[in-house]
């Protein structure tokens, strides 16, 4: 089976694919065609939009589903008459929420994306962490919130942006290299941050397949290269005895919220 899929919004429509993205992950022998639409903020966008229902569902024999987060009362009534399964997200919450509070939504656009008061906060977090990129800065490292230590091609960058992004923290973090195996020791800048140190692991045959891509055939992708260096990190954080994740089978979300947590 295979159905079409929508995530709607009058802004970014980054709430609309998270939970969407969420629910459909639960139905695991439906394939889904996933489309993005942010930015459906005026009538005519959302009529237009109506005529794309219209041959989706001619095309594929069943309507598409589509997962809303529209404020626009106006914009919201005009994709509620599509040919569709409509899923609007605020209405699933607010007025629930609203009964609790005794207080009338806003229903403004851009309320949970927008510049809000840490703003300049986080583009500072995001700016440290690319500065901080691969032990660049270990000068540095005593103004991190979090330091993710691993080899190379574990995971440690876009983690380490995701959790600047998302969550404002200073996110550094440091690539163990063929000098630090060779001592058995991690360098003296990180040892002093130890307890900001979270040690990212991966199984051997996922780390050569991603160094494949990065550079197939070579030494550096091997897996006898990849087993070694792998053991050797796991070595050196039990030695720290720092905590330690498995970035395998992980995505980045549930990677930084697990650090979050760990934190």
């Amino acid at each position: 089976m295979v159905r079409t899929v929508f995530f709607v919004s009058e802004s970014t429509g980054i709430t609309a694919e998270a939970i969407g993205q969420s629910m459909l992950s639960q139905f695991a022998d439906v394939e889904f065609e996933k489309i993005y639409l942010p930015f459906v903020n005026t009538e005519l966008k959302a009529r237009d939009f109506l005529e794309q229902l219209v041959e989706i569902k001619a095309k594929d024999g069943v309507r598409p589903i589509v997962f809303a987060t529209m404020a626009d009362c106006e914009i919201s009534k005009i994709l509620r008459k599509g040919d569709c399964l409509y899923l609007e997200m605020f209405d699933t919450f607010s007025i629930i929420l609203s009964e609790e509070l005794g207080v009338e939504p806003v229903f403004k656009s851009g309320q949970s994306h927008g510049i809000t008061d840490d703003y300049e906060s986080r583009m500072n977090s995001i700016h440290y962490t690319m500065d901080n990129d691969d032990g660049m800065r270990m000068d540095k490292f005593d103004k991190a919130d979090v330091i993710l230590v691993g080899v190379s091609r574990s995971g440690k960058t876009p983690t380490c942006l995701y959790l600047a992004m998302h969550f404002g923290l200073k996110a550094a973090n440091y690539p163990l290299t063929p000098d630090d195996f060779e001592s058995g020791e991690m360098p003296a800048a990180l040892k002093a941050q130890k307890h900001k140190l979270i040690g990212l692991t991966i199984e051997p045959k996922r780390l050569q397949q991603i160094r494949e891509v990065r550079r197939s055939g070579s030494e550096y992708s091997s897996l006898k290269r990849c087993q070694e260096e792998v053991r050797m990190a796991n070595t050196m954080f039990k030695k720290l005895r720092i905590k330690v994740l498995d970035t395998s089978e992980k995505s980045i979300e549930e990677l930084a919220s697990r650090i979050i947590k760990s934190l």
